[in-house]
């Protein structure tokens, strides 16, 4: 067992014990070896030195198992403290007392640098807190002008203008659009840990869900050519509709970046299964290969077709839909066959929310 593993176990090891405490048997050992010869030099017979030597082994004995028996004791407790608590920095003001004076020092130095931790740890939390508050404002308020944009662009082409100026229009509010789902990327990243302060349960219609999910992002399916066919009833859930539509809208993005050649083809459906709802976005596209499958949710991962066919790809969208879902309680997996396409799936469980027909709403 080596030193990490005693003190995640919080057990003094017998080995390590006497190891530890060498020094000290040498010192003794010296010191009765010096006796014995002092006592042969002044007339003490053999018998005596050995009886001599016999007791104060005996006693060095004694004292070495009662010392080990209590600090054994001392670090077991320490260990259960450990095991118990969430906030294990806090160890230097739950520490046993000790009647050793080194004990009380090493428990007076952990605690003052515990105390500069936690004084950081809150310092850093209300720079974050700050920040996030910053970013949030920041989206509100370029978010006015991009629906102002999409409104003009929508404007103009109910206008009837001339067909160079239509793909004009529509080019601008496909950059619009672009930009749009940056922004709600970041105002959603910024607001992952702390979703239940923006949670309201209450009844989604997974198609109607869904049909908006796809009308945001029509400009861009057009571009790409892509066919989209929405079959998700009856999809009724329990949750809120808006981070769905988020996380409809990433998976939406993500099918028509690593779409097919031919004939590239988007399905949205939702059955029912045992406990819930199951919701699948299904795709002819790239597919995910083999090895890549389970990593295709962590932060920053883009796997091979991000790297070949998307240099700019980031590798948060399937992160924040994993973690957002997460914070849900929906389940989120995948299944993909490289080449032929993938298949994000979303079970909604039964909604700990509903008492019989009665649904209960809740901000957290």
């Amino acid at each position: 067992m080596n030193e990490r593993e005693m003190c995640a176990a919080g057990r003094l090891h017998p080995g390590e014990f006497l190891k530890d405490k060498i020094p000290v048997f040498l010192l003794q050992a010296s010191g009765m070896m010096a006796l014995c010869v002092f006592l042969w030099l002044t007339g003490y017979g053999k018998g005596g030195c050995v009886l001599i030597l016999i007791c104060r082994g005996l006693a060095a004995v004694v004292w070495t198992l009662a010392e080990y028996r209590n600090r054994k004791q001392y670090f077991s407790q320490m260990g259960q403290v450990l095991d118990k608590v969430d906030q294990r920095f806090l160890l230097g003001e739950l520490m046993p007392p000790s009647f050793r004076l080194e004990d009380r020092m090493y428990r007076e130095m952990i605690r003052k640098s515990n105390k500069s931790v936690i004084e950081r740890i809150r310092r850093m939390e209300g720079e974050q807190q700050e920040y996030r508050e910053y970013i949030e404002s920041w989206v509100h308020e370029i978010k006015a002008p991009i629906t102002s944009i999409a409104l003009m662009c929508e404007n103009d082409r109910n206008e009837g203008p001339q067909r160079a100026d239509d793909e004009r229009i529509r080019r601008i509010a496909l950059e619009n659009q672009k930009v749009e789902n940056a922004v709600d990327m970041v105002l959603y990243y910024a607001r992952s840990d702390e979703v239940y302060k923006d949670y309201a349960i209450r009844e989604t219609d997974l198609q109607a869900v869904a049909e908006e999910a796809v009308l945001k992002n029509k400009y861009y399916l057009i571009q790409n050519q892509m066919q989209v066919e929405v079959d998700c009833a009856p999809g009724t859930v329990y949750t809120d509709g808006k981070w769905i539509l988020f996380i409809l809208n990433q998976l939406i993005l993500n099918s028509a970046q690593y779409r097919a050649r031919e004939n590239p083809h988007i399905w949205i459906t939702a059955e029912k299964y045992g406990h819930g709802v199951r919701l699948a976005v299904k795709d002819n596209g790239a597919g995910i290969q083999k090895e890549e499958l389970p990593r295709i949710f962590e932060k920053g991962f883009t796997g091979t077709n991000g790297r070949c066919q998307n240099d700019k790809a980031t590798g948060m969208g399937l992160y924040l839909c994993r973690k957002l879902c997460g914070k849900l309680g929906i389940g989120i997996r995948a299944e993909s066959e490289y080449g032929r396409g993938a298949e994000v799936i979303l079970d909604f469980p039964v909604s700990s929310f509903v008492q019989g027909d009665t649904v209960k709403e809740r901000d957290i």
